[in-house]
């Protein structure tokens, strides 16, 4: 159950649009004055040695973060712009996790509660988060945890769900703890995260999506080859409630050239398509 270890992960394909998404929401947050919360309920390590024993073992950051220049998305600056905030030397060593995005980004006025269950990286979490007023860092289930979050002080929110989906019914959890989240506090920004090894489980929980009348969700997906049941996770998603005005257009634009950058054969291999409309 608490087997996986987003270490020998971190910097890969699927974090690059999982971390691009969530930059554009939280620029999009920090555009008012008004305070916001953000929620994380698998948050992870927070912070990632690229140079680790663990990172090593599979190197997935380099078909992964190490495949993109700057120069060549220029529209990706505040991504960026936190990435070299954490490797002061230029030379990239240190990933952030979604935890370190979110701090990044945190004003006074607002707060953050991260959620990890996983002993050993929730006592990384802590130590790599620092202590800090604005941010909360508990040892819980997270899709638990979340649900006496909401609806939130400040009544704006980011909710990140990103779990490992190693239990068998997890796809079925997420849906669960969405749409009682959502009935709750209708209003937040849900980012839910999911990696396909199995399409057909992928195609279950948008169709609960869209059966559960939850409106304005969008989905945006990046892979490194087609479809597969002979490896593990060719791609990855995020089913965004209540994106920002303007995340559908960019990513419209972004993901067929990340999708040539990163993927492995010839197909462009991308999703971002309107789940319900607003």
């Amino acid at each position: 159950m608490l087997s996986y270890r987003h270490s020998f992960h971190a910097g890969n394909f699927a974090d690059i649009l999982k971390h691009i998404v969530l930059v554009e929401i939280l620029e999009h947050l920090v555009k008012k004055d008004a305070p916001y919360e953000y929620i994380d309920t698998h948050a992870g390590a927070g912070l990632f040695n690229l140079e680790s024993v663990y990172a090593k073992k599979l190197e997935e950051h380099t078909n992964g973060i190490g495949k993109l220049k700057p120069g060549d998305f220029p529209e990706l600056a505040g991504y960026f712009d936190v990435i070299n905030s954490y490797n002061e030397s230029g030379a990239l060593k240190l990933y952030p996790g979604s935890p370190s995005i979110a701090k990044y980004f945190l004003r006074p006025q607002d707060r953050a509660w991260l959620c990890e269950m996983h002993p050993q990286d929730y006592t990384s979490l802590k130590q790599k988060i620092g202590k800090s007023k604005k941010i909360r860092v508990s040892c819980e289930d997270g899709l638990k945890g979340m649900s006496a979050l909401l609806p939130p002080h400040s009544r704006r929110a980011l909710v990140l769900i990103d779990p490992s989906y190693e239990l068998k019914n997890e796809f079925e959890q997420v849906f669960d703890a969405v749409s009682k989240a959502h009935k709750k506090f209708s209003t937040g920004i849900y980012a839910v995260w999911y990696p396909v090894v199995d399409r057909q489980k992928v195609d279950r929980l948008k169709k609960k999506l869209i059966a559960s009348e939850i409106k304005n969700i969008q989905r945006f997906e990046l892979g490194l080859s087609p479809d597969s049941d002979e490896r593990g996770m060719t791609s990855a998603g995020l089913f965004v409630i209540n994106p920002p005005w303007n995340l559908f257009d960019k990513m419209s634009t972004l993901l067929p050239r990340l999708a040539q950058v990163i993927g492995d054969t010839n197909e462009k291999c991308f999703k971002c398509d309107i789940i319900a409309k607003e």
